[in-house]
Formats: C-alpha cells, structure tokens, sequence
C-alpha cells in the first residue's frame, strides 16, 4: 500500500512539474499584433451635447457616444447603449482621415431609426477639452443633418470620457 501511495505522489509531482513547465513558457508572444485598429486615435467614449446650430438651444446634454472601427476603412458613432439611444437616436458609418483625426459622412444610413444622416466638420480634437473635473481630454465636434428633418442642423460637441467616476454624468 505504501509503494502505491508512493507511486502516486511520484507521478502527481512529475504531473505537476509538466504543468508548471508548459504554463511558464511564453515563447509564440513575439509575433503576437496587439489588436490596434486603423482608428485607434479616433475611438472612444464620448459625453456630447446636442445643439441646435441656428438657434443655440440645447436638445440633449451630455448624452454617451462611441467611436469604434467599422473593419472597413470607416469608423462607427453611435449614441447606442444597450438596446436604447441616448442622444439623437445617430448609430452610422462616417468615412475617416486618420492622419487629421476628422470625418464625415453624407447620406449615410442611419442603423438606429433607418434614416439617412449627413455629418460634416467632424474632428477630433487631442487635449482639446476637460473632463467635469477638469482632467484634461480629448474633444470631439461635428455637424449632422437628418433626412427626416433636413431644415435642422444639429450641433454635437463633447469631451471624451475619462472612465473615472467623478467624471461621470
């Protein structure tokens, strides 16, 4: 019995030995790409005010959008979290210049309510606001008109979020 158990524990170390081996090896990394997106520099979350460009009234305040990478050369904004809007109802593809941090779109389908939507004067601005505690953030403005509404031109102008819970609205 005693030659079984210590069979046993001599097999368990070596086991172990192995795992220990294999789990502290990390060659293959080297060449590993870091998941960057084309769009890097544009992507965010963002804390956006809407506007009326004519009149200066403001419709919505510090509603949440997002900036991602679209796979395809574009850049997605949406207003969308979870499965409700919280800004103008905007979830499109705009054309980007990476190099400019600008972009726009024109008649570009609306996914959130199927309209169509023209962005303009679009750009991101590095170190170009503050957040509510006044860190200082990246800043981001553009134009937008509706298909629905095409008298309308909608102001958006924000500040990128900083992820800090004082910053939050």
């Amino acid at each position: 019995m005693k030659k079984i158990q210590a069979n046993i524990k001599y097999i368990a170390l070596v086991l172990l030995t192995g795992m220990l081996a294999v789990a502290c090896n990390d060659d293959g990394y080297a060449d590993a790409e870091n998941g960057s997106t084309p769009t890097e520099a544009m992507n965010g979350e963002w804390w956006i005010d809407i506007s009326d460009a004519a009149t200066g009234d403001l419709y919505v305040q510090h509603a949440m959008h997002r900036t991602y990478d679209d796979n395809n050369g574009g850049m997605w904004i949406s207003d969308r979290s979870g499965s409700s809007f919280t800004g103008w109802w905007l979830e499109s593809v705009v054309n980007v210049d990476t190099k400019n941090l600008t972009f726009s779109a024109t008649d570009a389908y609306n996914a959130a309510d199927e309209s169509a939507v023209t962005i303009t004067e679009g750009k991101i601005i590095k170190n170009g606001g503050h957040s509510a505690t006044g860190v200082v953030v990246d800043s981001i403005y553009f134009k937008g008109v509706f298909n629905y509404d095409p008298e309308t031109v909608l102001i958006f102008a924000g500040t990128k979020r900083t992820g800090f819970e004082e910053d939050e609205y």
